[in-house]
Order: structure tokens, then sequence, then C-alpha cells
């Protein structure tokens, strides 16, 4: 396989065992993978009286996993997370939260909570 369709696999992958690990955990899938012209989110999950907007990183660390995360990044998924609640008015009343998820090779992802706040760098 090329760099880029093993990288995309590892990724699906990734994102696949964080799905498992929030179901397990009591959450609730909205969306996986969900795309608008602005950003992609990898998870959208709700519990209790929170959605949650998750971005999966897969790397050989979970340093590098949660550094691989950037600004730029985190400015697409909040703008793209505005375009979800503006298509789900019933949502739009819950707490948000982005969360991180990481995922290295032989274990099982690591689940940041709050991973960042809006408008903060």
């Amino acid at each position: 396989k090329t760099g880029r369709v093993a990288s995309e696999a590892r990724g699906r992958r990734a994102e696949t065992a964080c799905a498992w690990l929030l179901r397990a955990s009591g959450y609730r899938l909205l969306a996986t993978r969900w795309r608008v012209p602005v950003g992609e989110i990898d998870l959208i999950a709700k519990r209790g009286r929170s959605i949650v907007f998750v971005e999966v990183k897969a790397r050989p660390t979970w340093s590098a996993a949660l550094e691989a995360v950037t600004p730029r990044q985190r400015l697409r998924i909040e703008r793209a997370a505005e375009v979800f609640l503006s298509q789900h008015p019933k949502w739009r009343n819950l707490e948000v939260r982005f969360d991180v998820m990481a995922a290295i090779p032989g274990r099982l992802p690591r689940h940041v909570c709050d991973g960042w706040r809006p408008g903060l760098p």
C-alpha cells in the first residue's frame, strides 16, 4: 500500500475502535465521518445532556497523537460542529464538547474529554 492508503486504513481502524469505546462508555453515536464543505468531524456522539464532537488521531505515540490536532484543524471542526447543530435543532440546547481520542498500535484508544475549548489557542 502507498503511504497515503495505509494511513487512511489506519485512520479508519482507529475511528472504528474509538466508536466502539465510546459506545461501551455509554455514548450514543449520532454520526461518523460527518463532512460538510467547512470541515469534517470523525465522530459525533451524545451522552446525557452533552453532544460531543470527537477528533480521532492514530499515531505511533500518545503525545504525537494528541499534538496532531492543530489550531487550524480545531477551527475547521468547530465550524463543522456549528453546521451540524444548525442542521439538527433538537441537539442545539445540549452542552457542546470537543474531545480528542488518541489511538496507538496495540493499545486501547485514549479518550481526552474536553480536549479543547473553542476560541482558545
